[in-house]
């Protein structure tokens, strides 16, 4: 068996063979009953987007606010949406363009950088990584990194794009990192410390 809290959500699952008596499972879970509860208390609580709110976007809080048109836009000092009851999913489609737009850009700034292009560029909303690299040299990166400061964005691409040249995390892959970013470990530190929170901004409400 394996139990597992999601750091963004809270969310409890236990994994466990098919074959398992349900009264075991239960037994475990009851037995794990103070771990849980510490871990559920230490999710971000959601933070659903609506007119009035305000959400992370290059690492400072952004107002929504209501506006004219049929998109979100931002502006540079809010993020105005039309007062329809969907301003969850217009912000969303905000936040990946500005993603596409701004991740693409520092890709090729460090891709450039290590003489190395990525095969493929794409954008997914993960949960349990901020960037890949394939075999092929293709890099995935989660449009939610639009959130954090653009030195922890740029980060994440570093590190990514270091993979192709080093598909491990072996000593010479850190070396490029370091190269590619010479002062990464703040970012990186704050990455594993506020990650959970870009993750609870819950782009589904209205």
């Amino acid at each position: 068996m394996s139990l597992r809290v999601g750091r963004s959500d809270g969310r409890v699952t236990l994994s466990m063979p098919k074959t398992m008596p349900l009264a075991e499972a239960r037994a475990f879970i009851d037995a794990q009953a103070d771990w849980i509860a510490r871990n559920v208390a230490a999710a971000p609580p959601p933070r659903h987007v609506i007119v009035g709110s305000a959400l992370p976007l290059f690492g400072r809080e952004v107002p929504v606010v209501k506006g004219p048109g049929r998109s979100a836009r931002f502006t540079g000092d809010v993020i105005a949406v039309p007062e329809d009851g969907r301003a969850g999913p217009r912000v969303k489609a905000l936040m990946q363009t500005l993603a596409r737009t701004h991740l693409a850009s520092s890709v090729d700034r460090y891709a450039d950088a290590l003489g190395r292009a990525p095969t493929k560029l794409t954008f997914r909303d993960t949960r349990s990584r901020w960037g890949s690299c394939s075999s092929r040299g293709e890099l995935m990166f989660s449009w939610r990194l639009i959130m954090a400061p653009t030195d922890v964005q740029d980060y994440v691409v570093a590190h990514e794009v270091a993979h192709l040249a080093h598909m491990d995390h072996s000593a010479r892959f850190w070396r490029q990192v370091e190269e590619l970013m010479p002062d990464y470990g703040p970012r990186r530190a704050w990455l594993k410390r506020e990650g959970a929170a870009l993750h609870a901004v819950d782009f589904g409400g209205t």
